[in-house]
């Protein structure tokens, strides 16, 4: 479970219904700043809140917990250098140091170049010696984040 994608998606599903974050307390009998948490990362909605939130948007909650984001820019993770770069780092912005160097363990060349290029204040050989061996599984998890992040940007931007 990813905060930063779980956020970003109810964010989103709450713009792409037209509510603000008042109006969606309101629905919800929270308050306002129940709301703004959730969609900083700050908190996740208790089960109850998600019930509501479920059922509010016709989604399950494991679709709210493990947003499934259909491709807006990139279909995977190899296609990030089609990303402006400007764009790309506000969204890596948002992952932790490890979590970009386990994405890149499983990357090209080109794209670990790239990378390593446009985040310059990150040592990533030095992480990913502290981080060590790791399994394929959670290389795939960490890239589908991020493209999953890429992509509900790009969904959001265009509402």
């Amino acid at each position: 479970m990813n905060t930063n994608i779980i956020s970003r998606y109810l964010q989103f599903l709450r713009k792409s219904c037209g509510y603000t974050q008042a109006d969606l307390a309101k629905q919800l009998n929270v308050s306002r700043q129940a709301v703004s948490k959730w969609e900083t990362g700050a908190a996740v909605p208790d089960l109850e809140t998600l019930l509501k939130i479920s059922k509010l948007y016709d989604i399950t909650i494991n679709d709210i917990l493990e947003p499934k984001i259909l491709p807006q820019r990139i279909a995977d993770f190899e296609q990030i250098s089609a990303i402006p770069e400007k764009e790309l780092k506000e969204t890596l912005d948002q992952f932790d140091t490890n979590s970009l160097a386990t994405a890149l363990m499983g990357a090209s060349p080109e794209v670990n170049n790239f990378l390593e290029k446009i985040l310059p204040d990150i040592d990533f050989k030095m992480a990913r010696n502290r981080i060590g061996r790791v399994r394929i599984e959670s290389v795939e998890k960490m890239q589908n984040q991020i493209v999953s992040m890429i992509n509900l940007q790009a969904a959001d931007d265009e509402l």
